[in-house]
C-alpha cells in the first residue's frame, strides 16, 4: 500500500499552520508561521495554481524527516473562500490507485491487477494500467484539478503540452482496442460540474472532446478534505458542450 494511504483514503502527516505570503518559481512559497517566523517551503504543484495561491490565505504544512532536504516543509493545503484545497499533486495518483484496488470507483471496478507508471510508447507513460485476465487492458491517466470558479471545476490551469499528448496517447490506445480513461480528481469540495478550461488551453479542450468522440472515457470526482486526510468523494457531472 502507498505511504500514508489507508482504507479511509490519504492520511495527512502532522501539520502546522501559517499564512501564505507568496508563491514563486513554481516550487517555492514563503509562509509566515504562527510563531511569526517566515519560512520558505516546497510547493508540490507545478501548475499556475490559479485561485488557490492567494496571499494572506491560511495554509497547512508538513515537515519531512529527510535531513538532506533544503526546504524541510511542504505546503499541503490552503483555505479557500468555501473549501479547503489540496495542492499536493502527488496525492491524486495514490488516492485513485487505492480506490480502484478497493473497488470504490464503479466505472473502473472488476480488474484484478493495477500497475502504476506504465510505459505505453517510446515517449509516453500513463499513470495506471488495469488488467483482468482476457479482458482488454484499461489505461488511466489521472489529472489533479484545483481550479474552480462559481462551482465549475476546470482543467488545466495553464497550457499543458504534456496533457495534450496524454489525450493523443489514450485515443491511440482506444483505437488499438483497449479502454482509455482520463480521470480528473478535484482536490476541493465546491465543484458542481466539470468543464475543460478552454479559455486557458483551447487546444486541450479540443483534444479532450475529440478523444471522447473517439471512445476515450472521462471520470470526474471531487474529494472530502480535512486537515486529517483526503478521501475521494462524489461524481461530478461532466459538461463538454
Amino acid at each position: 500500500m502507498e505511504k500514508n494511504v489507508t482504507k479511509n483514503g490519504y492520511k495527512m502527516p502532522p501539520l502546522i499552520t501559517g499564512t501564505l505570503i507568496q508563491r514563486y518559481k513554481r516550487f517555492l512559497a514563503d509562509v509566515k508561521l504562527e510563531t511569526g517566523e517566515t519560512m520558505t517551503v516546497h510547493c508540490p504543484n507545478s501548475g499556475s495554481m490559479k485561485g488557490c495561491a492567494v496571499p494572506g490565505s491560511q495554509v497547512w504544512l508538513s515537515k519531512s524527516d529527510n535531513l538532506k532536504r533544503k526546504y524541510p516543509y511542504t505546503w499541503e493545503l490552503i483555505k479557500g473562500p468555501q473549501t479547503l484545497i489540496g495542492i499536493n499533486t502527488q496525492i491524486p495518483n495514490k488516492l485513485v490507485k487505492h480506490a480502484i484496488e478497493k473497488g470504490l470507483i464503479k466505472e473502473l471496478s472488476g480488474y484484478e491487477h493495477v500497475r502504476a507508471e506504465v510505459k505505453t510508447s517510446s515517449h509516453t507513460r500513463l499513470d495506471l494500467l488495469l488488467e483482468n485476465g482476457a479482458k482488454k487492458k484499461c489505461y488511466v491517466e489521472i489529472k489533479n484539478c484545483t481550479l474552480v470558479e462559481e462551482g465549475t471545476a476546470m482543467f488545466p490551469d495553464a497550457v499543458t503540452i504534456r496533457g495534450q499528448k496524454h489525450l493523443d496517447e489514450l485515443e491511440a490506445l482506444v483505437s488499438a482496442g483497449h479502454r482509455g480513461v482520463i480521470f480528473f480528481l478535484i482536490q476541493r469540495m465546491d465543484a458542481t460540474v466539470f468543464k475543460p478550461a478552454d479559455l486557458i488551453d483551447r487546444v486541450y479542450g479540443e483534444k479532450l472532446r475529440k478523444a471522447v468522440k473517439n471512445g476515450v472515457e472521462v471520470v470526474a470526482r471531487d474529494t472530502l478534505i480535512t486537515t486529517e486526510g483526503i478521501r475521494i468523494g462524489k461524481k461530478v457531472p461532466i459538461d463538454l458542450a
